[in-house]
């Protein structure tokens, strides 16, 4: 079973609304449903949530994303933890906006943040949600496109794509991954 709910990103306020700190969002909006208490505690180099079911906790590495395997190595070994009891969520560049996208393991597919929770904790075989974010019209503007916040216009999708996502992860909290991929596969639209 799911013992930690780890969304990535990046801290501060510069990035709060970005398409790379999708995963930050998440956990924002699965919060209150797992009814994870505000206060947060400044833990393994994240922001920790203790939920009412303590068996359960959410994280926001504060390492930036491309350390994030830093954080979640120290809450593996602080919360004592294997890899299949962590559910990472992130965004990704090669699904298109509105795809959700529910993985028992497998590689970084690139993305830099799990690279570094792959090297981190040695091993791809952690759960995961994927959140498409699409790609840039320009491939060699990826880096500031990751870094921008959603456009107006993308904003209505990206509230039911958050909804969709944190029902997943508390499906997948509540019944394992197995049992939730028919209902956290999506296309959002």
């Amino acid at each position: 079973m799911i013992k930690a709910v780890i969304g990535l990103g990046n801290p501060g306020k510069k990035y709060e609304n970005t398409r790379h700190n999708i995963g930050f969002m998440v956990v924002d909006v699965v919060a209150p449903i797992l009814k994870c208490g505000k206060k947060k505690i400044e833990k393994c180099f994240s922001h920790i949530y203790i939920c009412e079911d303590k068996d359960i906790i959410l994280a926001k590495p504060q390492t930036f994303m491309n350390n994030s395997g830093v954080a979640v190595k120290n809450i593996l070994e602080d919360y004592n933890l294997t890899p299949e009891e962590i559910l990472v969520i992130y965004d990704d560049l090669d699904l298109p906006l509105g795809t959700v996208k529910l993985k028992k393991k497998g590689s970084s597919g690139g993305h830099r943040g799990v690279q570094s929770i792959i090297e981190n904790i040695r091993t791809e075989e952690f759960p995961r949600i994927k959140v498409g974010i699409g790609r840039p019209p320009n491939k060699n503007q990826v880096v500031d496109y990751v870094l921008s916040p959603f456009s107006k216009e993308e904003e209505i999708l990206v509230d039911k794509i958050l909804q969709h996502t944190a029902n997943c992860v508390v499906n997948v909290v509540k019944y394992g991954v197995d049992k939730s991929l028919n209902l956290c596969n999506k296309k959002i639209v």
